[in-house]
């Protein structure tokens, strides 16, 4: 049977791009080649498109080769600058390990949408609503599901800081693995924050800290069709989460460890999983996601955000939770592909 190109988008370039090429590496050592022929796509820092042999140390200065997504339908996969004219190659289905802006918010599945390429993971839609906190809260919040209560402040607007109920987290409103974040006890320390948050977005979202642990579930699959990982506990030393902000992820968080499965009644974890599942299809998710929820003293479910395209590292939760329920990140990968093949007749 001949082998599946599967095309490997990875970098970006944003603040994401390490953790990206983190978890582009995972997949690389995780992927079955007698099922696929890769072809890595790494984005520099800069935003060039590179064909190259993996995304290992150094890929950026290694055998590479300019490259762009083909944007006509007819010819579906890539176009390769070879001494000064473009080659083809065609792609039957491509996996995004891409992490932020530009790789969770719509704008590479706009991309892969026009070319005509099956791709997965969250379309066009979940995927922008998705990554705008305030909208998923919208919409998680429309269809019964739990939230903080929230604030959204642009470069125009005035806030007044004496009618928040403290303490608050200030975040960025389109970002993700904790950049920008800042927590706030009270409103002297509102305005710093806000600028903090202000460099990575121009939206920023203001939550009522709720008070209970952080839980999070991986989920997998489309439609009624969903596949769950074991819930995991974030446990905190002290502070808040950040995730990927310590300086060496790989041996550990500064101040947080990761139990899976969570040390919760098993009805609890149930109850999470529930809700992680209702979230992923309130939201229109497909593929997967990760589903970060609180959990309340007195057992209630709040959401905390998604995530379209989570960490594939060594070190992070999703392939830990899904391992965790008997599915190695190689299981995985195949299920997503078919998931984004199905209905293609590939």
């Amino acid at each position: 049977m001949d082998r599946l190109k599967l095309g490997i988008i990875f970098g970006g370039g944003f603040e994401e791009h390490p953790i990206s090429v983190k978890s582009a590496r995972e997949v690389a050592k995780n992927l079955d080649l007698a099922k696929y022929e890769p072809f890595y796509i790494g984005i520099t820092k800069r935003g060039a498109w590179m064909l190259c042999d993996g995304p290992d140390g150094g890929w950026e200065d290694g055998n590479c080769r300019s490259v762009v997504l083909s944007p006509d339908r007819s010819v579906p996969g890539l176009l390769v600058l070879e001494q000064g004219r473009y080659a083809t190659i065609s792609l039957d289905v491509v996996l995004p390990v891409l992490h932020g802006k530009l790789g969770e918010d719509g704008a590479i599945q706009g991309l892969l949408e026009l070319s005509g390429i099956p791709y997965v993971g969250c379309d066009v839609q979940s995927s922008a609503v998705c990554m705008d906190k305030s909208l998923a809260y919208i919409v998680a919040g429309s269809a019964g599901i739990a939230t903080p209560k929230f604030w959204t402040v642009t470069s125009n607007d005035d806030l007044d800081a004496d009618r928040l109920s403290y303490p608050v987290f200030v975040k960025p409103a389109r970002s993700g693995s904790s950049f920008g974040v800042s927590k706030v006890a009270g409103k002297e320390e509102l305005p710093s924050a806000l600028e903090t948050a202000r460099q990575f977005d121009s939206k920023v979202l203001i939550e009522e800290a709720v008070v209970g642990s952080e839980v999070g579930c991986a989920v997998l699959g489309n439609d009624s069709e969903l596949v769950t990982g074991e819930v995991d506990r974030v446990s905190l030393s002290h502070g808040f989460f950040k995730i990927h902000q310590e300086d060496d992820p790989e041996s550990g968080s500064e101040n947080a460890t990761f139990i899976v499965p969570a040390d919760i009644p098993a009805e609890v974890r149930e109850r999470v999983r529930e809700t992680a599942k209702a979230i992923y299809r309130a939201l229109g998710c497909r593929g997967l996601a990760r589903v970060d929820m609180f959990l309340t003293g007195d057992g209630k479910v709040v959401l905390n955000e998604v995530n379209t395209l989570p960490g594939m590292t060594s070190y992070s939760r999703y392939p830990r939770m899904m391992a965790a329920a008997g599915l190695p990140l190689s299981d995985v990968i195949d299920r997503l592909v078919a998931l984004a093949l199905a209905g293609t007749g590939r």
